[in-house]
Parts: structure tokens; sequence; C-alpha cells
């Protein structure tokens, strides 16, 4: 097969949650254990860090990829979804996983997981775990798909757990309450790994601590050891200062991600490095200092508070759920413009009314629709916004909205894209 040939089997063949929702969404790891098996358990041949959380868990996910690299070490990163290439979901040191190894690993094991139906996801932690282990790794960072008990990378026994925080997504999945979230997310938590839990929240705390002693697993949370304090965010670089209790760690810390959220998944990493270096990994902090300036070139993320134009100022992010688009907004409200123009597109499984009544008002909105299954239809999404009085037109593409909305825009104006990461994956 050529390459396009097999990323066409792995699509059509292979169920697909990021395209078809919960259907593909398999809630046992049987497949996953299988497929290791398989591949004579590749999980077990590098060092791993395991990242969930509801929110920043890929940013935080890239930054401290960002940092073992700088520290010297062969570091793999396992993200998803991707926005433009399949590829960027499995990357040694920056670098995408070559087109050759993805079809070699699908020609060579394709009849043989026939028997087991995996996932698409399922797969791709196969051949992600198989690279990582060909390729003699040092570290791997692992990212959760979905989850974190069932989910398909928690077949791992990381040197260190983590998790971002727990906010509302993906509920009928994960469960109907924040704490039946939290208890999903604590399942990658292993016995006598340290954890690292980012935001602590009062009412969910108590489910963290109790899954951490059953494991006799030191718990951390990054909020009440760290905190940031003179935060400003620029075009190039978010800069803050890091204190634990009356010491500042780090003074002008700067990053290559602008979003003011990540000061947030900052004190996670941070956190998470502390107990890395107490864990024997030798990363000092002029390495930490000067991998935080090049995130985004060391490891391609994209879609994070990102412009992708200066006039008028155009912005996208792939916050998709009320505590990314909470963030957002208020990112939204420190941006200096006339007007906010807001290309908005969803997918129809995520909680559309609650996050439409959140938006502004007077912005001029674009609707639309990203070019895959499960995204909502651009003329309902009209209909259920304009419920909550937003305005606007809707258009057939993504592509379609942002011209109309560059079109319209003046100089001062601002133009926003978002909504969904598929949105921002067809403008990036």
């Amino acid at each position: 097969m050529t390459y396009q040939q097999t990323l066409d089997y792995l699509y059509s063949q292979l169920p697909m949650f990021h395209r078809i929702g919960a259907a593909a969404y398999k809630a046992d790891l049987d497949n996953t254990l299988a497929i290791c098996e398989l591949l004579h358990h590749p999980e077990n041949k590098f060092r791993a860090i395991h990242v969930a959380g509801t929110n920043g868990k890929g940013s935080t996910s890239h930054i401290l990829a960002a940092i073992l690299q700088e520290a010297g070490y062969k570091t793999g990163l396992y993200t998803s979804p991707h926005l433009k290439d399949f590829r960027e979901r499995i990357r040694i040191n920056g670098k995408m996983i070559p087109q050759e190894k993805v079809t070699a690993f699908v020609e060579k094991y394709r009849e043989a997981l026939h028997g087991i139906q995996p996932s698409f996801f399922e797969w791709t932690v196969g051949l992600a775990f198989d690279y990582f282990a060909r390729e003699k790794v040092d570290v791997a960072v692992i990212e959760t798909g979905l989850g974190g008990r069932l989910d398909s990378t928690n077949v791992i026994v990381p040197v260190l757990s983590v998790i971002t925080n727990i906010g509302w997504d993906h509920m009928n999945l994960l469960g109907d309450s924040l704490e039946k979230i939290a208890s999903e997310k604590a399942g990658i938590i292993k016995e006598k790994i340290p954890v690292v839990i980012g935001e602590s929240r009062p009412e969910m705390e108590d489910i963290f601590i109790r899954k951490a002693k059953e494991n006799f697993s030191e718990i951390i949370f990054a909020d009440s050891q760290l905190a940031v304090k003179d935060v400003s965010s620029g075009d190039e670089f978010l800069t803050l200062d890091i204190l634990q209790g009356d010491e500042t760690l780090f003074h002008h810390l700067q990053i290559d991600l602008t979003g003011l959220y990540q000061q947030k998944n900052i004190l996670t990493v941070i956190q998470s490095v502390l107990m890395l270096r107490k864990n024997g990994m030798n990363i000092s902090d002029s390495q930490i200092i000067s991998a935080l300036r090049k995130v985004k070139t060391m490891t391609g993320l994209a879609g994070r508070w990102q412009k992708i134009n200066d006039h008028p100022l155009t912005i996208c992010d792939t916050g998709h759920n009320k505590d990314g688009i909470r963030y957002i907004l208020k990112q939204l409200e420190l941006t200096p413009h006339r007007k906010l123009h807001f290309v908005l597109g969803m997918v129809n499984d995520k909680d559309v009314t609650g996050i439409l009544e959140m938006l502004p008002k007077e912005a001029v909105y674009y609707f639309c629709r990203a070019a895959i299954p499960r995204a909502l239809d651009a003329d309902e999404l009209k209909k259920e916004a304009g419920k909550f009085s937003l305005e606007g037109k809707s258009y057939g593409s993504v592509k379609d909205a942002l011209q109309h909305a560059q079109a319209q825009a003046e100089e001062e104006d601002l133009i926003f894209i978002g909504g969904s990461t598929f949105v921002v994956a067809e403008v990036v």
C-alpha cells in the first residue's frame, strides 16, 4: 500500500472516535492488551509519563516533551487528535513518524489484527508504542485519548502520572457528574507511581487522595505548591513568575504559547518536572527556560491561541468545552479590538447549549460545519444560536465562513475561529 492507501484503510476500516463519536469508544482494555501481546509488549520497553485531564493535557504533554528533549532525553510524544497530518500524533524529538513506518506497520500487522478488530485509536496506540520501543526512546510522554481508567493508553506503567484538571466533557461516556469524571481520570494512578494533579477542586480532591492512598502513590496538587505572579501576554510570549511559597523559582519565565490559560498548564508542568528530578531525571533550570521559549518549534504544537493574521488580527484556538471557552472569552475581552467576528463550528455531541449561552451577543457570527461526520450542521447551529440572540449567517464550509469574516472585518476588528478542534484544523 501507498501511505495514502494506508490512511484510507485506517480511516475507513476502523471505528474512529473523532469522526463518528461514541460508537467508536471501547469501554475496556482487552483489545489494547491483545495488541500489546501481539507486539511483544512494547509498552514495557521505555519510560513513560502519562497525562490525562479535561483541558490542557495536550499543551501540558507538548511542554513536558520539549523540556525533556532540551534536557537531552530522546523523547517520544503521543497525542490526539491531529490537526493536519495523522503523523502529528506520534513524534520523537519533535519529528513526526515517517510515512513508511506507518505503512510498514499496517502491512505487517493488518491480518493479525483483523481478528482483534481494534478501533482506530487502539491501532494507533499500538503503532506508537511499537515505534517508540523500536527507536529506543529514553522517555515518552503519553496523552490519554478520552478519560483515563479505560483509555487505550492505560496499559503503561509510567514513572509519573499527571492529571491536569477535571471539567465537563464527554459526559455521555465518562459520567454525568464531575465526581464520576474525576474517578475515570484517576484511573491512571498506578501502584507506587507518583501523581501530579494540576488543578485542585475541593469537591474532588478526596477522589484523587483516596485513589493515591490505595495505590501507595505520592500525590501533589500543583496549585497548592506553586503559584503564578505578574502574568502578561504579548505577541510572542506569555511571561510570568513561578513562586513556591515565598521563593521565586523562575523570574520572567517566557513561553511561546500566549494563551492566558497556559499559566495553569505551566504550574502542572513545573511541578511534574520537580517530581521527575526527585525521581532521578536530570533537568536543569536553564533547560526548562530554554525549552519553554520554543515549545511550538520543538514539538509542532499548533492551534493554541494561535495568530494566523495581523490585519485584521485573526486568532484561532482549539478550546471546545465550557471551561476551555471560558478562558478564551476572558482573553478575547483583554485583546484590543473594535468589533468581534466569531467563526464558529461545533460537533454534535458537545454541550452546544451550554457553550452558546456563554458567547458574547455583540459579536458577528459566521456559523460553519467542519468536514467530519460528527460536525453539527451550520444551519442547525445558527438556529440554536438564535435562541441566545447570537446573530450571523451560516456557511457551507469553514473556509467559506472565514473568507466572509475577512471580507467584512475592518483593520481594527478581531476575528476568532473556534468551537471545535476540527474547525481550527481547517485554518492552521
